[in-house]
């Protein structure tokens, strides 16, 4: 059944099903869903608008640098696909992941490439956001190339002037030989070629022998230099007609989490590079976003901020404080969406969820008031509670609303709300007093104990 909901405004904000099962399972599961990211979004207009003057640098050839911080749940991962989805629309090309102590950005044992074949794998485009768009790209630029030199056979080639400024990149000549071995191959309609060149663009090669076997080539993407053929393909992309290549890394906490500090000061000193080569000008049509844990990045002993020449670069200046923050810092900080925001947020999910189930809107406004201030007024809610805590929640409240037609929402709300306030807390436990908190648990008999008194 399909229902079409109105917004408060009079227009139509139905959500395709498919769509809201994804957002409705991904955000009681405490994910991102990868698609439906408008129909939630709530808030984070500063954070996004500062990636979005990033897109316009990248556009012109430039090159950027950020680091995502926030605690877990705070929405880093949700802004990190909101820029994806973005990004992509804007005719970029975004290559994303997470880190995990498989996927590392540098590694002795395949970590590093690791990191580099799930972005590969992850590339998306405006019309692949699913992922796994590397061929499209290929099969774009060769269809524009071939059509321009059917155009004019006796000319020169027409990806020449793409080919020489690749060329003049680390390993671009290598890079070249297998972007002209598939254009080729695709021309001489031999799919056996065009899939040993893509296999060797995703590093899927262990072995120089066998690449040097397949493409008569002794050079494969390894470990060390994964991230120099990343530049190399931000700059393909942009002769390929696309704007630039973004790059989402998150889960940096990973890092922080290796147990050798040689091995994470290796994966900082890689930090470092990409951090110097986008701010002096090294990379072009290149941006980097890192999502991470403000424990990672600021614990002076493990974190990013042990890696001194890091620190020094990172470290917020003497002018930014709360109430003025700097969006053009390489480190922007998650702040907590407000009691509005969040009630905007709780209006948006009862209305996918009425409209993928077909069912009326239940909760009132008092009701949803009712929740959300149960939810933001425990001890500790302006710093700990988080945008994960509360869609979780507030998901499985509705489902518990529809699946019980036969109890009011107050009812359900009376026995959740009224067993917490029951509760005794940390604080009423004690010997003060007026204390007269009953213990939660019978009184035991000393003579269980007996042999313990001395």
């Amino acid at each position: 059944m399909n229902s079409k909901p109105m917004g408060a405004d009079g227009q139509d904000t139905a959500v395709p099903r498919r769509i809201a099962a994804a957002i409705l399972s991904s955000l009681k599961g405490g994910v991102v869903p990868r698609i439906g990211l408008p129909y939630v979004t709530v808030g984070r207009e500063v954070e996004v608008q500062a990636f979005l003057t990033d897109l316009d640098l990248i556009a012109a050839g430039g090159a950027s640098f950020r680091f995502l911080v926030g605690r877990f749940g705070a929405g880093k991962s949700f802004l990190l696909q909101t820029v994806r989805n973005r990004a992509t629309g804007e005719n970029f090309v975004v290559a994303d992941c997470d880190l995990s102590p498989e996927r590392r950005l540098q590694g002795g044992q395949g970590q590093g490439l690791a990191t580099y074949r799930e972005l590969i794998k992850n590339l998306s485009t405006k019309t692949r956001p699913e992922g796994q768009a590397l061929r499209l790209v290929l099969d774009r630029w060769v269809t524009a190339s071939l059509a321009a030199r059917a155009a004019d056979p006796a000319g020169p080639d027409p990806d020449a002037e793409l080919f020489h400024e690749l060329e003049d990149m680390v390993h671009g000549f290598d890079f070249t030989y297998i972007l002209r071995a598939y254009r080729d191959a695709a021309a001489a309609g031999d799919d056996l070629a065009q899939g040993a060149c893509l296999r060797w663009l995703r590093g899927e090669y262990r072995l120089k022998s066998e690449a040097r076997a397949d493409l008569r080539t002794g050079t494969i993407i390894g470990d060390d230099d994964w991230y120099d053929y990343v530049k190399l393909l931000a700059r393909f992309l942009t002769g390929a007609g696309y704007q630039g290549l973004i790059v989402l890394i998150d889960e940096l906490v990973n890092l922080y989490n290796i147990p050798n500090a040689t091995a994470r000061q290796n994966n900082y000193e890689k930090i470092l590079q990409m951090y110097n080569d986008t701010l002096q000008g090294k990379a072009h049509h290149l941006g980097i976003i890192m999502g991470s844990t403000p424990q990672a990045i600021e614990d002076r002993r493990r974190g990013i901020f042990s890696y001194e020449a890091l620190r020094s670069r990172l470290t917020q200046g003497t002018y930014a404080r709360e109430g003025m923050r700097d969006m053009l810092a390489p480190i922007i900080n998650l702040q907590p969406l407000t009691y509005e925001e969040f009630m905007v947020l709780i209006e948006k999910l009862q209305r996918i969820h009425s409209g993928y189930h077909g069912c009326p809107e239940r909760l009132t406004q008092a009701d949803l008031v009712r929740f959300l201030t149960d939810q933001l007024s425990r001890v500790g809610a302006d710093s700990h509670v988080t945008p994960r805590d509360v869609t979780r929640r507030f998901i499985e409240l509705l489902d518990i609303v529809s699946q019980n037609p036969d109890k009011t929402v107050a009812q359900i709300m009376d026995e959740v709300l009224g067993a917490r306030a029951s509760a005794p807390t940390a604080g009423e436990v004690g010997t003060g007093v007026g204390a007269a908190v009953a213990p939660a648990t019978a009184p035991r008999d000393p003579a269980l104990f007996a042999e313990f008194q001395l």
